[in-house]
């Protein structure tokens, strides 16, 4: 453990936000000021821990261990994690959930990370005018799409070619997908494949279906959950995800109506609540949530507001 840091879980979800934030801003704004020396270091950082955690030369100097009863809060093997096979793609020892990875390579992670990887790129490119590390961010970003179109995607009995949550470079994979966001059901909204991919479709399919072990439906609503709050337990994260990566105006009305219902009478979102009981909830106060449903409707008002009338 070291100072300013929580938990000192490493997820890749956590070196492409900040990318996110920053991509988007100089976007809307044109402004470059804050995207000096000290960025570009941290930039440079996130290739370095992205390229180590392609574990093609070792384990990497990142490991977990911790005395708990909970098996999703401990990685074995000696804090590394189940092995994989070095196909490119980048390990991720926990989920976005806090929760512990199967299989150390996170699709949804990987996904996002290739996109991030592509607007860094751009923006060293443009901004600090570094040809080399631009290219060195592109080829990154080129390397672990391409691995991702071989091992991401598996065949189901029933819905096809789908998107696997987890995969080892092996042939294991693992089928679920969990409300927090990287996810599955999040694609389209990180920017990673467009809503008409066939693949992401026939996933999607999947993943709001009893078929994925942690979809839940009940009388207070139905929506996905995760290990990391329980069994029945749905996050108004997933259903708002739900809403935002819809192009079915009867799905995002659904979405918006089970989220006004879903608040406990709080009139807020929380981490996650009982899918018969919304009083039955965790976190009474959760910003992610708070926040991500704010963007929810703000874009629903701008592109079809008649759905909140």
């Amino acid at each position: 453990m070291k100072p300013g840091i929580h938990e000192r879980k490493w997820e890749i979800d956590s070196l492409c936000y900040p990318i996110r934030l920053a991509y988007q801003y100089w976007k809307l704004t044109n402004d470059t000021l804050p995207f000096n020396d000290s960025w570009k270091k941290a930039i440079q950082s996130t290739l370095t821990v992205f390229k180590e955690q392609q574990r093609k030369h070792g384990q990497g100097s990142y490991s977990f261990q911790r005395k708990t009863s909970w098996a999703t809060d401990g990685v074995p093997l000696s804090g590394y994690g189940y092995p994989v096979k070095p196909v490119g793609l980048i390990c991720s020892v926990f989920r976005p959930s806090d929760d512990a990875t199967l299989f150390p390579f996170l699709i949804p992670a990987n996904f996002f990370a290739v996109v991030s990887l592509k607007q860094a790129s751009e923006m060293i490119r443009v901004i600090t005018k570094d040809n080399s590390l631009s290219q060195e961010l592109l080829a990154l970003a080129t390397e672990v799409e391409n691995a991702l179109k071989i091992h991401a995607v598996v065949d189901h009995v029933e819905y096809g070619k789908v998107y696997a949550y987890e995969v080892n470079g092996s042939g294991s994979y693992h089928l679920m997908d969990d409300a927090n966001i990287p996810s599955l059901l999040s694609l389209p909204y990180l920017g990673a494949v467009d809503k008409s991919d066939k693949i992401y479709q026939n996933t999607r399919r999947f993943l709001l279906s009893e078929n994925n072990p942690f979809f839940f439906k009940g009388k207070a609503g139905e929506g996905i959950g995760g290990p990391h709050a329980g069994i029945d337990m749905i996050w108004p994260l997933s259903i708002i995800i739900r809403g935002l990566t819809s192009s079915n105006d009867e799905e995002i009305r659904t979405c918006i109506r089970m989220l006004k219902s879903c608040h406990g009478g709080t009139g807020f979102m929380h981490e996650a609540f009982h899918k018969n009981d919304a009083t039955n909830f965790t976190r009474k106060w959760f910003a992610w949530a708070n926040t991500i449903f704010g963007e929810f409707l703000w874009d629903t008002y701008q592109n079809k507001p008649a759905l909140l009338a």
